[in-house]
């Protein structure tokens, strides 16, 4: 299905290459056909390509990929790795937020008996409380439970969205409502309707996305009946007056450099933010590179009322969605929700930290959907998902992480109670992460999340590979984590691709290899009778300058090999060798050498005790669960815990904090 529906858009670029164009041929044609009750196709240009069956159930499905391919387009990146937010997927999220709102509490009539079952002393009474029910119902007979910050139908309001991109969210939500008004007179839909409109808080940086979401709003609710065509009925709202609201409700601003514009603050915040780095926005503007370092200055810079900077998580290489997320925060009412869909990397990467931070010590992060790359829920990138809810204000003393995540665990109802999760309580959280308030990647098999759990308690308190108090530390500097020298990428040209007995073996991440329960070095420059026609013999020379490695290096891959069960693969690399960029090595100091070198026997013995010890299934374990992606990265090893050795307990190093 996704390759008929993609092929579909594949060739509406090549019948119309003007991507607003054909956003407004679109949602004229969906209005058409809302408005007459016909095929969206009747109003569609002859030239424009057949619509296939996946794309015609629902308009906005198209709409949606129509302006993610547009934005994708204006800032340079490919069109192929759009996301769009899936119809199902927003209906959950609501559905979760909304499950628990007062849907139309009408008042119950009580339970009945006659009164001549009584006793003659009760008989009196109980005609006098008859008596004032009556006059109770006559005054309010139609009397429904409903908060000051909810409507009837039970939307907490104001509701916002300030990356509303095409609207999915507020559509979506106006379905929910629609469905609830079932229980209510035409009058009082009607003003339930008005009341949630005049509480909608809706806003984009693109001013067509704001054009495109008011039309769509208007036509969804056209054709869910909430909003008349013409003039105003009993059950409806004029599609004048819908429009206004709309138009006034649905605004054009930047939330990240802006200021909030309504005095109002949300109750309940849900969105999808954009997941962008700055740099690569405006890649297809002239002034590209000037617009990107404006943006980046003034996001440093600015200041909320207070004189306090606005943002904390601007830090490396920012990506949007986490400015979004420190925002939406400071902007919705306390105690108000904050949900938002988001990399699952967010969950585990070093440059997220921060947000994490914020998260926990400044709110009440409540909960974590976490789903992983497999799950696809946004077809055609391989990302997880991560959907966070935060109570804001206060500070976390519990989070409820959920996952992994499969499809299955997703109902009309929202996330299933037999869904997989993991409460981190503050303490125990704060000793696992040394206070990074990183999420564990739990495994969804229960025996393997009881051996997760088992690995972290008994590994997190232990000193870390690159901490002072670490058992290698001999001259009171820390192990560093080096990448290799090599660039494998800019040095394309001398590198051999076919192995010959000239030049410096090069390793890289391909020539890890599990053999057994052993990690072995599988590299033709260290076999007579290797395979000439392996993947490893390509590009395993290296015939540019280089600066001689006189002593053996412990090293492990840096890519993942995702076939492979286990995650870290380390080895001795022998001396006089070259490492591609795919691979990471430990820089032992001197001092540390030489001890080893003493108590082994040789500096080769005494690595190999270490990468032993490196590969134990714990730590394997460990790394499995902190990891943020795919690729080991140094800060990663850098955190690895790394208790005294049994085999060594009797050695007495120097500089070592612990008794060993």
């Amino acid at each position: 299905m996704v390759n008929e529906t993609s092929g579909w858009f594949a060739r509406l670029d090549s019948t119309c290459q003007d991507r607003e164009q054909q956003i407004g041929i679109w949602i004229e044609a969906w209005e058409k056909s809302v408005i007459d009750d016909v095929p969206i196709s009747t109003g569609l240009p002859n030239n424009w390509p057949s619509l296939p069956a996946g794309l015609l159930s629902d308009p906005g499905i198209v709409l949606d990929q129509l302006v993610s391919r547009n934005e994708a387009e204006k800032d340079g990146r490919s069109v192929k790795g759009v996301t769009i937010m899936p119809a199902k997927f927003a209906d959950m999220i609501l559905a979760d937020e909304f499950k628990n709102t007062n849907k139309i509490k009408k008042r119950q009539p009580l339970a009945t008996i006659s009164l001549d079952a009584l006793p003659p002393g009760f008989r009196a009474y109980a005609e006098q409380m008859n008596d004032e029910v009556k006059k109770e119902s006559d005054i309010s007979s139609e009397t429904y439970e409903v908060s000051d910050n909810e409507t009837k139908t039970g939307i907490p309001i104001p509701f916002a969205d300030p990356a509303v991109g095409a609207g999915i969210f507020p559509e979506r939500m106006f379905r929910i409502h629609s469905e609830r008004c079932e229980d209510l007179n035409p009058k009082q839909q009607k003003e339930d309707t008005k009341r949630l409109l005049n509480g909608l808080q809706l806003m984009d940086s693109s001013m067509m996305s704001v054009n495109i979401t008011r039309k769509r709003l208007l036509i969804v609710l056209i054709k869910l009946g909430l909003v008349s065509p013409g003039i105003e009925t009993d059950g409806q709202i004029s599609r004048l007056m819908a429009k206004n609201i709309l138009e006034k409700n649905v605004v054009c601003d930047d939330l990240l450099r802006g200021e909030w514009p309504w005095n109002d603050e949300p109750i309940l915040l849900v969105s999808k933010p954009p997941w962008v780095r700055i740099k690569d926005k405006f890649r297809n503007e002239e002034n590209g590179s000037e617009l990107r370092k404006e943006m980046s200055n003034e996001l440093k810079i600015i200041s909320g009322k207070d004189g306090v900077l606005r943002f904390s998580a601007l830090r490396g290489n920012v990506n949007l969605y986490r400015l979004y997320v420190e925002r939406a925060l400071q902007i919705a009412k306390k105690d108000g929700k904050v949900t938002m869909v988001v990399p699952d990397s967010l969950l585990r990467e070093k440059s997220s930290i921060p947000l994490r931070k914020i998260l926990v010590s400044k709110n009440r992060w409540e909960s974590a959907w976490s789903f992983s790359d497999s799950q696809k829920i946004f077809p055609g990138i391989s990302q997880g998902v991560l959907v966070i809810g935060v109570i804001v204000g206060g500070r976390t003393e519990v989070l409820t992480s959920f996952g992994p995540l499969e499809l299955s665990d997703l109902s009309n109802n929202g996330l299933s109670s037999k869904a997989p999760f993991l409460e981190l309580e503050r303490g125990p959280w704060s000793t696992w992460t040394d206070a990074s308030w990183a999420v564990p990647k739990m495994p969804r098999d229960t025996y393997e999340r009881n051996l997760s759990l088992k690995a972290i308690n008994d590994l997190a308190d232990q000193p870390r590979l690159c901490e002072e108090d670490c058992w290698l530390n001999q001259s009171g500097k820390s192990i560093r984590v080096r990448v290799g020298e090599i660039d494998q990428s800019n040095n394309f040209n001398i590198i051999n691709w076919q192995f010959e007995n000239t030049g410096v073996p090069l390793i890289r991440s391909n020539h890890f290899k599990l053999d057994g329960n052993k990690v072995i070095i599988d590299h033709p420059a260290f076999d007579d009778d290797y395979d000439q026609e392996s993947m490893q013999t390509h590009q395993s020379m290296w015939v540019g300058d280089v600066k001689s490695n006189e002593i053996p290096r412990i090293a492990c891959q840096a890519v993942v090999n995702s076939s492979l069960k286990r995650r870290l693969l380390w080895s001795v690399v022998p001396k006089n060798c070259v490492l591609g960029n795919s691979v990471n090595y430990l820089q032992i100091p001197k001092e540390t050498c030489n001890v080893l070198k003493e108590e082994f026997g040789s500096l080769y013995e005494g690595l190999n005790t270490i990468v032993n010890h490196l590969n134990s299934e714990s730590l394997n374990t460990w790394s499995k669960v902190w990891a943020a992606n795919n690729n080991v990265n140094n800060y990663e090893i850098a955190g690895l815990p790394f208790p005294t050795p049994k085999i060594v307990s009797s050695l007495s190093f120097k500089g070592n904090k612990r008794d060993v």
